[in-house]
């Protein structure tokens, strides 16, 4: 005979593994090494890498905002013990969707729980009232993972930017091509319909340009440009020279595409440049497989040619910088350890002085990640003093020097270090 009596239903809440591996995780957090700040931004960030819709995003900044900042100070605990009655009331959701998405949070370990008997959150003080222990959500967690985490931030919006630049090279390359097929009058009907059916295979197998791999439209860039110089039959590249691949277009500044204003850009170089001697035919049949493995590795190819072209820079200790920039701690910044620490502050230091983007970009592509690093810590403290007036200006100003060869990083990292009260002369 069978149980008298049916299995009852499990009840609390549902462990893992996984689950369990992120309590255990949570306990090691060296508390004290990030601040709210930076969580809270980082929360903001994280949807584009796809990990947490906003929704969650919503509510793990509430959580964040919750705790009070000293608790991530060293010896402090960030655990919240608020009701999920409270979140849905602070994020406008249901109770049911609260739990669902603190259960999310907790599968993605950004959050942990810890649970008592009866579900009730509470804190465990001391004498003096200071956490010690507690049943909540916990926060350390997050501690644990900011640098895993802002990796995947800073990953994400680079394929975004490299997609971006892709997609608009691609429009244009597809734009050029078919205009020239338009207006071209040297081209026999056969040739002009078997470059039309090449370029449709091409946009056919490209699909949604807006979705496609970025690989893919450069790939296919890369071909409508080889297809637009043999519709215009200029002459043949000599061999070893190669196209700079990372300009837009030659109307294009700071990123942002000027539109050409002549009605037919085509029109001279087809006058112009076409040699009347040119096979037509055999422009379809040779250097495409060449163009097509060529075009990958152009890019490199250009940006080693601009770390050679770029100008020594004195070398300056990481402890040097610290100590000339006092203003991260001040803002609350984690005092960096290593030149990748100090890399990775650059975009959050910009956005609290008001850089652009572009600035930075521009800086970094002049002066290497390590000296505009530099660079920007050195207008953040300029800044804090009210020494700079505008902030992107001075960056620019600085990329500008680094290009002519005549910007002295070393002297200005010196001299902040010399003004600082923490400054002392080596004996």
């Amino acid at each position: 005979m069978g149980d008298s009596y049916p299995h009852k239903r499990p009840i609390g809440r549902r462990v893992t593994p996984q689950r369990a591996e992120f309590r255990r995780l949570a306990q090691s957090a060296e508390v004290g090494t990030v601040t709210r700040g930076q969580l809270a931004v980082l929360a903001q960030n994280l949807p584009c890498t796809g990990l947490i819709n906003a929704t969650e995003a919503h509510l793990l900044v509430t959580l964040i905002n919750t705790a009070s900042a000293d608790t991530f100070d060293k010896a402090g605990r960030p655990i919240i013990f608020k009701s999920n009655q409270q979140l849905a009331f602070e994020i406008n959701r249901s109770t049911g969707r609260v739990s669902r998405l603190l259960s999310s949070l907790f599968d993605a370990g950004l959050i942990t729980m810890q649970d008592s008997g009866n579900y009730k959150r509470y804190p465990v003080r001391k004498a003096d009232g200071s956490v010690v222990d507690g049943c909540g959500i916990d926060m350390r967690i997050l501690i644990v993972r900011y640098r895993e985490l802002d990796e995947l931030v800073r990953q994400a919006r680079a394929e975004r930017t490299a997609a971006s630049a892709a997609l608009r090279r691609y429009r244009g390359a597809l734009r050029n091509l078919r205009y020239a097929l338009a207006t071209v009058t040297g081209l026999s009907e056969r040739a002009r319909a078997r470059l039309e059916a090449r370029l449709e295979k091409v946009v056919a197998l490209v699909g949604v340009a807006a979705k496609a791999p970025s690989a893919l439209l450069r790939r296919a860039t890369g071909l409508f440009e080889w297809l637009v110089e043999r519709v215009l039959q200029l002459p043949r590249r000599p061999e070893g020279t190669s196209e700079t691949l990372d300009s837009t277009c030659t109307n294009a500044e700071h990123g942002m595409h000027k539109q050409i204003t002549s009605p037919d850009p085509l029109e001279n170089g087809n006058e112009n440049r076409r040699s009347a001697s040119a096979e037509q035919l055999g422009l379809l049949e040779a250097g495409s497989a060449r163009r097509w493995a060529l075009e990958t590795s152009l890019g490199r190819g250009s940006r080693q040619v601009n770390q050679r072209q770029r100008p020594p820079q004195a070398i300056v200790a990481l402890h040097d910088v610290v100590r000339a920039v006092p203003a991260l701690k001040t803002y609350g910044f984690a005092l960096p350890r290593t030149w990748g620490d100090l890399a990775r502050l650059v975009p959050q230091m910009c956005r609290l002085a008001g850089i652009s983007d572009d600035a930075r970009r521009r800086a970094v592509e002049q002066m290497g990640e390590q000296q505009a690093a530099v660079a920007v810590a050195v207008t953040l403290q300029k800044l804090d003093r009210q020494e700079v007036s505008s902030p992107g200006g001075y960056l620019r100003a600085m990329t500008d020097r680094a290009a002519a060869g005549e910007l002295h990083l070393a002297r200005s990292v010196f001299g902040l270090a010399a003004g600082s009260a923490d400054w002392t002369l080596p004996s």
